[in-house]
């Protein structure tokens, strides 16, 4: 088994092949497709509350990103938003998903953007806390070079594997601005405790370009419903706000108390606004 067998929802995963990965993917539910896509750093975990919710209405998906959580990797290289986008739609195809609805968290929502400017995705979109900026001034350059340089090393993510404690997840955690529940630490706390999940982590940032998407945006007739924590600190709403208005058909609303987390938070929450955006998914 890849995961282990206290992971969140273990009983709906399973493997799935496809050429450049073996992915971790948990299904349930019978009903429209939905489809989960998390953010940099995270896993199907971040899913846990939501999706049993979700599977009472919905046949949903969530998979572990390339590089990410339990997802192996086979052909190495195939980093940055355009690759994933090409490799998830691969997956959705392997699965036989179309889905009605796709919720995407942080990267993940700028993922489902890509899918439908590059690949065709036709669907509804739920983003929550929508990382849809680049980096400004000199993190713009300096951040994405010390993630490369980090990614190359492979001293990197062993060390970090290795020294990573459940005080420093704890701080890492609050800095986004969320409270989360114990499972939720457990789980970053056994992510950041596999040296893979480190190393696909850093290549998916240091490869991230969000330029092309970016400009694309006011073509993209994607209906959204866009929500940002006004506690996170990961992706300040304000950055958020300026890429949303460039498209067509996206609405942005804040919600109060909650962080860059914020679906672990409140999922109940959230399970009932993608459930209402599902039932409207034919109009």
């Amino acid at each position: 088994m890849a995961w282990p067998p206290d992971w969140p929802n273990a009983e709906m995963s399973r493997m799935v092949e496809t050429r450049s990965y073996r992915w971790h993917v948990q299904q349930a539910g019978q009903g429209p497709d939905v489809l989960l896509l998390h953010g940099a750093g995270a896993a199907t975990h971040s899913w846990r509350g939501m999706l049993p919710r979700l599977a009472g209405r919905a046949r949903v998906c969530a998979m572990d990103l390339p590089g990410h959580g339990f997802t192996q990797t086979r052909v190495r290289g195939r980093v940055g938003l355009r690759p994933m986008a090409e490799d998830v739609t691969q997956l959705l195809s392997t699965l036989g998903m179309t889905p009605a609805l796709v919720i995407g968290h942080s990267a993940g929502c700028a993922l489902a953007l890509e899918m439908a400017r590059a690949q065709g995705l036709q669907s509804r979109l739920l983003g929550l806390n929508p990382a849809l900026a680049p980096f400004e001034g000199i993190a713009g350059w300096l951040f994405p070079s010390l993630a490369r340089v980090l990614a190359l090393n492979p001293l990197t993510a062993p060390f970090v594997a290795r020294t990573t404690s459940a005080a420093a997840v704890a701080r890492l955690i609050d800095s986004t601005g969320s409270r989360i529940d114990a499972e939720g630490m457990r789980c970053y706390l056994t992510l950041m405790r596999r040296a893979s999940h480190i190393e696909g982590t850093l290549r998916m940032m240091s490869a991230w370009n969000l330029g092309p998407l970016l400009e694309a945006l006011p073509d993209i007739a994607m209906p959204c419903r866009m929500m940002t924590g006004a506690r996170d600190s990961t992706v300040p709403p304000a950055t958020t706000r300026r890429a949303i208005e460039s498209l067509p058909a996206a609405t942005l609303e804040s919600v109060a108390g909650l962080g860059h987390l914020m679906h672990e938070e409140d999922p109940a929450r959230f399970s009932e606004i993608a459930l209402t955006m599902l039932g409207g998914a034919g109009d």
